[in-house]
């Protein structure tokens, strides 16, 4: 008698094989990350050691802190970012959310995140993380507490028009000098434009 078939992985699942291929990629290029200063090399070695303690950390299903991916989209000229209102923390942020099993790789998940989020198609991305920050969640996110984000930075095409997700209550380009917020976005986007300097 033929065993029973095997049911399919829920996409959430923490078990998931994909999930421990990015908890591989994030150990690595975690640990080749080049800290632009103290507080982020603090962050380094506290994201390091949630890998290290946790192997479902990449999952949504995983530990209430666990990692997610985001992008930080500039304009040609870096002196414009593209921000997303998002509705559930009702706070402007840079895109990202939640690692997929279909991600091939961190920087992959930021990636479907920028486009997913702003409608923007051809984004170059930086192939390393520029920032790293870990925090505490603020409105209707469930059962998630913490968010460890690993940062991307991508330049947008020129002229190129966002469009705003269900995930959004807008999309807006902003003025790297006059960012919302209470200053949470300045060291990001700084670090970001950095990155980019060389490659536009």
């Amino acid at each position: 008698m033929a065993p029973p078939p095997t049911a399919p992985v829920p996409a959430g699942d923490a078990g998931h094989p994909a999930y421990g291929l990015l908890h591989a990629d994030a150990e690595r290029l975690l640990r080749a990350y080049q800290p632009a200063d103290g507080q982020q090399e603090l962050v380094r070695l506290d994201l390091l050691a949630h890998l290290a303690a946790h192997p479902d950390a990449m999952a949504r299903s995983g530990p209430p802190a666990h990692f997610t991916a985001s992008c930080l989209v500039l304009d040609p000229s870096l002196e414009r970012v593209l921000l997303t209102h998002h509705r559930k923390a009702d706070q402007w942020f840079q895109f990202g959310g939640h690692l997929e099993v279909g991600d091939r790789s961190v920087r992959a998940g930021a990636q479907r995140e920028a486009l997913e989020e702003s409608g923007v198609e051809g984004l170059r991305v930086t192939p390393y993380a520029v920032h790293l920050d870990r925090h505490a969640l603020v409105g209707a996110f469930g059962r998630c507490a913490e968010h460890l984000d690993i940062r991307y930075a991508a330049v947008a095409p020129q002229g190129a028009r966002p469009a705003v997700s269900a995930e959004s209550l807008d999309v807006r380009w902003w003025s790297v000098d006059a960012l919302p917020g209470d200053g949470g976005l300045a060291r990001p986007v700084a670090l970001a434009r950095q990155a980019l300097a060389g490659v536009v």
